[in-house]
């Protein structure tokens, strides 16, 4: 079986922040496309297909149209946003940056793609969310040593990298080999994608006179965050990543032999969009209950040496369907000011989890809580307030 590989074209540096929302079923959504140029609808199609089979509904639009607007009567119109639109200076309508940062900080998904001609526009969102490009708008990723092979020896700028994040919860259980990245944009801080040991920032047209001050893993090649509230965002420095030619492009690594026919670009982009966009790590908690040890009903009251029990399910959504999630490490407290009691849940492996406790011999206002936290998956806060 073909190795995969995966080629980036980026062109300067960012890192970043997001948002969430939780549906029914997550996948039934409408995404704004804004581009630079319609040509991209085209040159990009085979990422923009995926999305419309996996059941997303694109409306396609210049960044610049004066009639943009994300929201109308006080209602979004979009769930999620695609910024394919790097050199935009100015957005169309009622379009701002501040905008574009409510529609995150409501609950939203964003993908954002930058590239050497990233406007001051561009990068004040990025940098808003936690992102930041290199001053220097020339610097590009060099790398001497994992590099990619060319026609031509060049300045180095077409990487190799592998070091990304191994998560079944956000690229799938597939593997995939042989990261390979062009033209590099860089992104720092908390970074999904880190470049190789031996990479550096710098402009290639000119000669270093101090050494770099990015180098090595500090440089986040592409960049994916979860915020607290369950929104997700990732950032690339390379508008050509999600590319049809890039797609298809052949690739090989610097030190061997195996020219591989076909990049990993669709599948890494591909997979990274499906958690981004919440068709992987979804999480939802329904049935909550508790009640004392041989009752069902929920009591008004409980004293004090009452054996009760908890339970809740939990599900995650598979991209079609709810399925139940399957963990060990779910835990209740029984929290007054800090935890009386601290249990793991024990599961059914049918989204059931439960467990049985003794009511503290301590009087006041109780609570049950389930704070989770999982890398990769949507978090869970649960919470239900009475007295002893």
């Amino acid at each position: 079986m073909a190795k995969l590989a995966i080629l980036l074209t980026l062109i300067s540096l960012l890192p970043f922040l997001c948002n969430s929302f939780s549906t029914e079923n997550p996948t039934d959504r409408k995404i704004l496309v804004l581009l630079d140029d319609l040509a991209i609808k085209s040159s990009h199609s085979i990422f923009f297909k995926s999305l419309q089979t996996r059941g997303f509904d694109l409306d396609f639009k210049l960044a610049d149209d004066p009639k943009l607007t994300l929201k109308r009567y006080g209602q979004y119109l979009y769930d999620g946003l695609i910024l394919f639109s790097p050199s935009i200076k100015r957005l169309g309508g009622s379009l701002d940056s501040a905008a574009v940062l409510e529609f995150v900080d409501t609950g939203h998904d964003l993908i954002l793609a930058a590239d050497s001609s990233a406007s001051d526009l561009i990068r004040d969102i990025a940098t808003e969310c936690g992102v930041d490009f290199d001053e220097d708008s020339e610097a590009m990723v060099i790398d001497h040593t994992s590099y990619a092979v060319s026609e031509t020896d060049g300045d180095h700028t077409l990487i190799a990298s592998d070091d990304f994040i191994k998560s079944d919860v956000i690229l799938g259980s597939k593997k995939i080999e042989a990261i390979l990245l062009l033209l590099l944009l860089l992104i720092i801080i908390i970074d999904f994608l880190s470049a190789s040991p031996s990479a550096y920032s710098a402009n290639p047209n000119t000669k270093l006179s101090n050494p770099p001050s990015l180098t090595g893993a500090t440089i986040s090649l592409v960049s994916v965050v979860q915020a607290r509230n369950n929104a997700r965002m990732l950032i690339s420095g390379s508008l050509d990543l999600f590319s049809n030619r890039l797609f298809r492009s052949g690739v090989q690594k610097a030190g061997t032999s195996t020219k591989h026919k076909k990049s990993g670009n669709e599948q890494f982009v591909t997979e990274l969009s499906k958690w981004v966009f919440h068709e992987r790590g979804h999480l939802k908690a329904v049935n909550v209950r508790h009640h004392k040890v041989g009752e069902t009903a929920e009591p008004a009251i409980y004293r004090i040496n009452d054996d009760l029990e908890y339970s809740v399910e939990i599900y995650e959504w598979s991209g079609t369907s709810w399925e139940p999630y399957v963990a060990n490490d779910v835990q209740v407290q029984f929290y007054m000011m800090s935890p009386y009691v601290l249990k793991t849940l024990s599961t059914d492996q049918k989204g059931l989890y439960s467990t049985s406790f003794r009511v503290p011999d301590v009087y006041g206002v109780f609570q049950f809580k389930v704070e989770y936290q999982r890398l990769g998956f949507t978090g869970l806060s649960l919470s239900k307030q009475f007295r002893l």
